[in-house]
């Protein structure tokens, strides 16, 4: 009972606090330029931002009331304040969630990590790339990390240390911690690979467009992450194998063990193959998006509709699909709040400010500068999508202001506020049940986090840039 007075008041603190931000922007001056409306959207937006950092209620919850908030003190109209909810990225992100659920309930997720471990799991370099090949098939098609590394990697993860006799503690080292920090990493790099593998991707996307005119496809997001995103994940794994070795390096019994659970699945089932068929289906239709003219969200409904049409996925299992309905909650309210303060003028006058307070600065120093500190800055939060929605549209603004390529500036945030999961034990989803697992403490999870994050900034900046140049994105 006391812990639960404890919590309770702890929670109302933090909604005091969230309150009392709200309102001091609200009655601050405004700066020359500002429109009244523009100014307090930005108070009722910063006041949302900070409830997704400190969480009074639900994150969902939080944007609600900002959504709210907005309409009650008529800074926007009912209509406006609605709109987000009919943003087909939202949508998107909503149909991928529902077509993740299928790799779940038919089981085709663990079946096809089972066959890269059968086929390549026999040394155990071979069995993390069978791993971190897993991780990347699944990726474009289950938009959470949490629900990828967490619901159908982890236990399979943890299955094969078992199967070695690595448990937390005096054997951790044998191969579990090995392959927990391997599949981890894994998934941040994939996480900043598709924009359909995280559910804060196709933000960005909208984003980036309504802050830098700068239209991101999920064929051009993918196209763009593919070379940096391959070579991360194969210098990752093996880098992890030289600096943090596992004392088992033979491991037959991992194919032994994926042969084993195959036997028992059976051969595939109809609904696995209807849902591998509308799998490589949607892929096909994504990346060939920019030439069908199909827009993403109607080839993700589509997917989502086949499913249905089949019963690969039955209409109860769609309500129960807490995480897409959260998503297009937090992150409908969000886009109308960005899309606000950008039609309200505010965007353009912060960018005609710091592009005034930065004049004579090259550019490429400055969108140095501002990536490593929109990097590392993710030590205080244990959020993407807060790290994302209080930073990102800022520092695009300034370092489009700063002359640098609008595409570039925005690619290489884009990427960093999804690669910079890797840092900590709380930095995303996925991170918590991966720590928790008990094979390593903070302080080695930090240390490789940080040396994971070096690696990645040298690969996704320095050759992801010179990709980029070479599509001729900047």
């Amino acid at each position: 009972m006391k812990g639960q007075e404890q919590s309770v008041a702890s929670r109302v603190l933090r909604g005091l606090i969230v309150v009392i931000i709200g309102v001091i922007i609200w009655y601050s001056p405004m700066p020359t330029g500002v429109k009244p409306a523009a100014w307090h959207l930005l108070a009722i937006f910063a006041a949302t931002i900070l409830g997704l950092i400190l969480t009074p209620v639900p994150m969902g919850a939080v944007v609600i009331i900002g959504v709210m908030v907005t309409t009650i003190t008529g800074v926007l109209k009912i209509g406006e304040a609605l709109a987000g909810f009919a943003n087909n990225t939202v949508w998107l992100i909503a149909a991928a969630f529902l077509f993740a659920r299928g790799f779940i309930v038919t089981g085709l997720g663990r079946r096809i990590a089972y066959l890269f471990i059968r086929a390549f799991g026999r040394k155990t370099l071979g069995l993390a790339y069978a791993v971190v090949g897993s991780e990347l098939v699944l990726s474009p098609g289950i938009p959470s990390n949490t629900a990828r590394a967490g619901g159908i990697m982890f236990p399979i993860v943890r299955g094969l240390a078992l199967t070695f006799g690595s448990e937390p503690g005096e054997t951790a080292r044998k191969i579990g911690a090995f392959l927990i920090q391997v599949e981890y990493q894994a998934t941040v790099i994939t996480t900043a690979m598709f924009m359909t593998s995280a559910a804060a991707n196709a933000f960005i996307a909208e984003l980036a467009f309504k802050t830098a005119n700068t239209y991101i496809s999920w064929g051009t997001w993918a196209l763009a992450a593919i070379v940096p995103g391959v070579l991360s994940l194969i210098v990752m794994t093996y880098l992890l194998y030289k600096i943090y070795p596992p004392e088992i390096k033979e491991t037959p019994e991992a194919a032994e063990m994926a042969h084993r659970e195959l036997e028992k699945m059976g051969p595939m089932k109809r609904d696995e193959k209807i849902l591998l068929f509308v799998f490589f289906l949607i892929l096909a239709l994504w990346i060939t998006g920019q030439w069908t003219k199909i827009d993403a969200t109607i080839v993700a409904l589509l997917g989502v509709s086949i499913m249905l049409i089949t019963g690969v996925i039955k209409w109860d299992e769609v309500l129960a699909e807490k995480g897409s309905w959260d998503a297009l909650i937090w992150f409908g309210g969000l886009v109308m709040m960005a899309g606000g303060l950008n039609t309200l003028g505010l965007m353009k006058w912060f960018a005609g400010t710091v592009g005034a307070s930065v004049t004579g600065y090259s550019w490429l120093p400055a969108l140095a500068i501002l990536l490593l500190v929109f990097f590392y800055v993710h030590y205080a939060f244990a959020s993407l999508t807060a790290h994302i929605t209080a930073m990102y549209a800022p520092f695009l603004l300034v370092a489009v202001s700063t002359g640098a390529p609008p595409y570039l500036a925005a690619l290489t945030l884009a990427f960093s506020c999804l690669l910079c999961a890797s840092l900590t034990h709380y930095g995303t989803g996925a991170s918590p049940i991966y720590f928790n697992a008990g094979y390593m403490t903070q302080k080695t999870w930090w240390v490789l986090g940080f040396i994971a994050s070096v690696v990645n900034i040298v690969i996704w900046v320095g050759v992801g840039g010179l990709w980029w140049k070479v599509l001729g994105l900047w």
